[in-house]
């Protein structure tokens, strides 16, 4: 079975205006991306982030839903993954009416990427509680799980309540689309033991990391003691099949780039029992990034079936 390899998509790239911030560029990078054989186009999510953390290193973000919906309608295999969605920032049947209409849609493929997020500035401009965002989170997770039903469901919430609601039509992955729960943190790893499909983590050095505001996981024995944790809270809590563990991008392509070296990389995160992992393409100009879709899928995916 092939190693599933997604590909971050370059739509928050806003300083190169319309080689990637239009329809004929979404419609031509994701059609290349499924071309080439990525598994799946990320976006990310940052509704209104803080102009400091921009102006030092932070990047933009178009909304994920009005992204993954143009992807879905230009594609017909590539999966729709958001990478991640900060979900406190959202009423939670808010989120679950968006993924279930766009898994409907999209015929089954939606992937939900989250974390609780780390800007101070987002939370404050949309009015969420950034010290409780890892309790919100959790809460979240298990509204939208009984939303996901698409039968009556009654849940009361931090400041809201459901006395008996129902969202239909429900996701067409039963249960639900897969939850990657992101974050290196023991609180993430346990929230993806007790409540998600996969831990979605960044295997990456701390200068990577650090941007991210995440726990480094970059070191053999740092990974280690992570993944022994992982398991020990399964045998805790008593689940039995371990959740599965999907990287984010762990290669960036490049001009010049080294197939081999992107084949070893991730390959030894295979070997490390991941189950999938992402790759980034930066280039300035939609040919250039078309042109390294192309040549990584015949000279990289090809060879990891």
């Amino acid at each position: 079975m092939a190693y599933p390899i997604s590909v971050s998509l370059p739509f928050d790239h806003i300083q190169h205006g319309q080689e990637f911030i239009s329809m004929e560029a979404v419609t031509e990078i994701c059609r290349a991306a499924e071309a080439a054989g990525f598994s799946a186009g990320c976006v990310t999510d940052h509704p209104v982030p803080g102009s400091r953390w921009l102006d030092n290193g932070g990047h933009y973000a178009q909304d994920p839903f009005v992204m993954l919906s143009l992807i879905a309608a230009v594609t017909t295999r590539l999966k729709l993954q958001t990478n991640i969605l900060v979900l406190p920032y959202r009423n939670p049947f808010l989120t679950a009416r968006a993924v279930a209409s766009l898994d409907v849609f999209s015929k089954g493929r939606v992937i939900l990427g989250m974390g609780a997020g780390y800007l101070k500035a987002e939370y404050k401009a949309l009015g969420v509680d950034f010290d409780a965002r890892n309790d919100i989170m959790d809460e979240y997770i298990a509204a939208m799980k009984l939303a996901w039903t698409g039968e009556d469901f009654a849940f009361e919430g931090t400041g809201y309540s459901a006395p008996g609601n129902r969202i239909r039509p429900a996701p067409v992955q039963s249960p639900h689309p897969p939850l990657l729960i992101g974050g290196n943190s023991r609180r993430a790893i346990r929230r993806a033991v007790e409540m998600g499909d996969a831990w979605h983590p960044f295997f990456a050095p701390a200068a990577v990391t650090a941007t991210a505001r995440t726990v480094s996981l970059a070191e053999e024995e740092d990974i280690g003691a992570a993944l022994a944790y992982l398991h020990a809270h399964c045998e805790k809590v008593g689940r039995e099949v371990p959740p599965e563990i999907i990287l984010s991008s762990v290669f960036t392509i490049k001009p010049g780039y080294s197939p081999q070296e992107a084949i070893d990389v991730i390959s030894g995160y295979r070997e490390k029992g991941t189950h999938g992992a992402g790759a980034s393409i930066f280039v300035d100009s939609r040919a250039e990034w078309l042109e390294l879709a192309v040549d990584f899928g015949e000279r990289v995916l090809a060879k990891l079936d």
